[in-house]
């Protein structure tokens, strides 16, 4: 029954990517059965210049609009509450998995690391398996997402995600991430979106900070295996402008028997002036991290008591990393509708030293490698939305231009105890892209709004390599059209329909490669630099009894290959065609002013879909994920938090003969906010202490004594047991 279901949804949703016509949608409002037909959000959307002279109504961007996502837009330093990221527009969901999470949902609950803070997302696993510098493992919708691949993420309309990257395709290190200065994260899920290109096709998470503070905070937090943490925030009137100040410095041990010794700066330099729909930004960061790792070891080690389950087989692995980025937005609306232009450079440093394998490859110096990836890159995303009418229907066209540049070193080196022993491969890469996309959204009666919208991506670079053979130019294109619409209210109740072509770059180095690296002989297949990817969506919104929004949507999302560049050693792995078909269910419960409850779960099938003897599993690829919180607390006395996250089993290898644990993670907080503005809270994460796992792999390694060719086992990155972390903070 359940496989006829499944077939049965898989060929409705490949039916209506054929015959939707060319659309996206973006976020805009639909009247609510008890409101007008059109929501302050929208107008913002529809009408900029007009609202600029308004005063919102009282109920603007109140959670009893079934459309309407996390709306408190204010965090616990105290964001603008409401306000739009300067350079944006108060976006209303188009699909049944749009949300928008306010910065102070997102710092409610405990978490231990700042990647986690993006655990806010439903269905969004985020681990680590490597030191804390580390970008973490990402899980969505039936992906394992490797350090960022299919899931784009930004931070004040800045790509975190990094193509052609030393350590993965689509590498995103959110490690800069100031959590408390978060004022929204946008999440859209699926390629039905107009202005996402490349990463985006598993998921969208825009990350916007404050422009200012209501008050001037100052916290210091320490706690288990030698943490510690300042962070100082503050924002004062510059002339006609805003400038916001944040500085954090962070210092943590970890559990492990070889310490993390993790040393981490972290600054942001904000001038904002004027409104999100006629104002402007510039803002400036700076970040530099170091440390030791405790990375994956071979469960067998374990087991035969040659190191402890916190241990590690290698002590010298680590690493070190900066980012620099100088951005600005910039905002105007007018008669003809309104503009936004947004601009960015960035000067990213990595180096990172693993050993997966010990004794495989090297049976006398190990297999421990050297990462290196070093660039400098910049882009621009313009865009402009005019309002008009289509046959006497209200209408609204948007177009942008999005743009990138890479200027990449990245290197690949074998090393004992971080000394050089080779290279492996040295290159010099060039890459760049262009997006041109336009979507138009028309509202034909107070229940029925469709989206139409097309988008092209060009991309084109040149690989110098240290091996000649391997060098060469390499350029495609795709055109991805999309579609949607959306139905309601009834009884505050909407239902959505996407589909949509998206797109999944590759490492350019392996469309150019015809070698391998290492012998500089064996040849190598060429790999496309662009690889398709489909998908739809069918959900719904409902809000049934005040204080309730619940969503449910159900996806399928196919890839023509999953094909990846394996930086660990510097060859291409071309991976097999895929299928995901999955659901998502989403809800928040809000009683009283007082308490919030919050309840996800996900549920995805995911196979390659042509034939292998070897199996039609796609490893790491969690079925079932789920997540609850019941944050409670005012502005002032006493606070808590209980966050529960689940964390299913996962397939191994294709035949599924060998699977992960599955794992749930409780965290827990519990404070007190005085009148002075003086806040006290101790976290407790890990609560019961469960012995389970961050990640697993299962592949052949090789220990001293063992036979040469390896054995085959389960490698595992423990997760931390419990940790309490005291907080002091003060608002001034």
């Amino acid at each position: 029954m359940r496989g006829s279901l499944l077939r049965m949804f898989s060929a409705a949703a490949s039916s209506a990517l054929c015959a939707l016509p060319a659309a996206a949608q973006e976020r805009s409002a639909v009247a609510a059965a008890e409101l007008p037909p059109v929501t302050v959000a929208a107008e913002v959307e529809q009408h900029p210049k007009r609202l600029a002279r308004k005063k919102p109504p009282k109920n603007a961007g109140a959670r009893n609009h079934p459309t309407d996502a996390r709306t408190d837009n204010s965090t616990e330093g105290g964001g603008t509450a409401g306000a739009a990221p300067a350079g944006t527009t108060a976006l209303q969901p188009t699909s049944a998995s749009a949300i928008r999470i306010s910065g102070k949902e997102v710092n409610a609950v405990p978490f231990s690391r700042p990647g986690e803070a993006l655990e806010a997302v439903p269905g969004l696993i985020v681990t680590q398996h490597s030191g804390e510098g580390k970008a973490n493992q990402y899980f969505l919708r039936g992906f394992n997402l490797d350090h960022g691949t299919d899931l784009a993420i930004s931070v004040d309309g800045m790509p975190v995600n990094m193509p052609t990257h030393g350590h993965g395709q689509g590498y995103a290190d959110i490690n800069f991430l100031i959590p408390e200065l978060i004022q929204s994260i946008d999440v859209r899920k699926g390629p039905y979106f107009a202005d996402q290109g490349d990463f985006a096709s598993a998921g969208a998470v825009a990350i916007d900070y404050v422009n200012k503070l209501p008050h001037n905070i100052a916290e210091l937090t320490f706690g288990s295996f030698g943490y510690g943490r300042a962070l100082a925030a503050a924002s004062n009137a510059v002339g006609a402008g805003t400038l916001l100040t944040a500085f954090e410095a962070t210092k943590y041990d970890g559990p492990w028997q070889v310490p993390d010794d993790i040393r981490k700066l972290n600054g942001v330099l904000r001038y904002s002036q004027g409104t999100a729909t006629d104002g402007l930004t510039l803002t400036a960061m700076a970040y530099s991290n170091g440390w030791n790792s405790t990375d994956q070891v071979a469960q067998r080690a374990i087991d035969k008591g040659l190191i402890d389950r916190l241990g590690t087989l290698n002590p010298t692995d680590g690493g070190t990393s900066s980012r620099f980025s100088l951005s600005g937005s910039w905002a105007q609306s007018g008669e003809y509708g309104q503009t936004n232009v947004r601009a960015y450079v960035v000067r990213s440093d990595l180096l990172l030293f693993n050993d997966f394998t010990y004794f495989l490859d090297n049976p006398v110096n190990g297999d421990q490698f050297s990462q290196l990836d070093r660039r400098s890159f910049g882009g621009i995303d313009a865009r402009h939305a005019f309002d008009w009418r289509f046959a006497g229907f209200e209408s609204q066209t948007r177009v942008g231009v999005q743009s990138r540049y890479d200027d990449i070193h990245v290197g690949l080196f074998k090393t004992e105890q971080r000394s050089w022993l080779s290279t492996v491969r040295d290159d010099r890469v060039q890459e760049g892209n262009i997006g041109l996309w336009t979507d138009t959204t028309t509202r034909w009666t107070d229940w029925l709004r469709t989206s139409a919208g097309i988008r092209e991506d060009v991309f084109h670079g040149h690989v110098f390599s240290d091996t000649p053979q391997n060098s060469g130019n390499a350029q495609a294109s795709m055109v991805s059209p999309k579609a949607g619409l959306v139905l309601g209210p009834w009884y505050r109740t909407e239902f959505y329909a996407n589909a949509g072509y998206g797109l999944h770059s590759n490492d350019i180095r392996g469309a150019t490669i015809t070698v391998d690296p290492n012998d500089k002989v064996t040849p190598l297949e060429r790999v496309p630099l662009l690889v398709r990817s489909r998908g739809a969506e069918l959900g719904i919104r409902t809000k049934p009894i005040e204080g309730l929004t619940s969503s449910l949507a159900v996806f399928v999302l196919d890839f023509d290959s999953e094909l990846l560049f394996v930086g660990d050693a510097g060859t291409t792995e071309p991976s097999r065609p895929s299928r995901r078909v999955g659901i998502e269910w989403t809800n928040q419960y809000k009683p009283l002013p007082w308490l919030m409850v919050d309840l996800d779960v996900a549920q995805t099938h995911a196979r390659f879909t042509d034939f292998d003897p070897a199996g039609s599993r796609i490893p790491g690829t969690p079925a079932w994920v789920a997540s609850s919180a019941i944050t409670l607390g005012g502005d002032t006395g006493w606070f808590g938090a209980l966050k529960a996250r689940y964390f299913g089993p996962r397939p191994l290898i294709e035949d599924n003969s060998v699977r992960s644990q599955s794992s749930l993670i409780f965290n827990a907080r519990a404070g007190y906010r005085f009148d002075n503005g003086v806040r006290v809270q101790l976290d407790v994460l890990n609560l019961f202490n469960t012995q389970t796992n961050q990640i697993e792999y299962y592949y052949l390694s090789r220990l001293p004594g063992e036979p040469i060719e390896g054995v085959a086992d389960r490698h595992v990155h423990p997760a931390e047991p419990l940790a309490v972390r005291l907080t002091v903070a003060a608002k001034f």
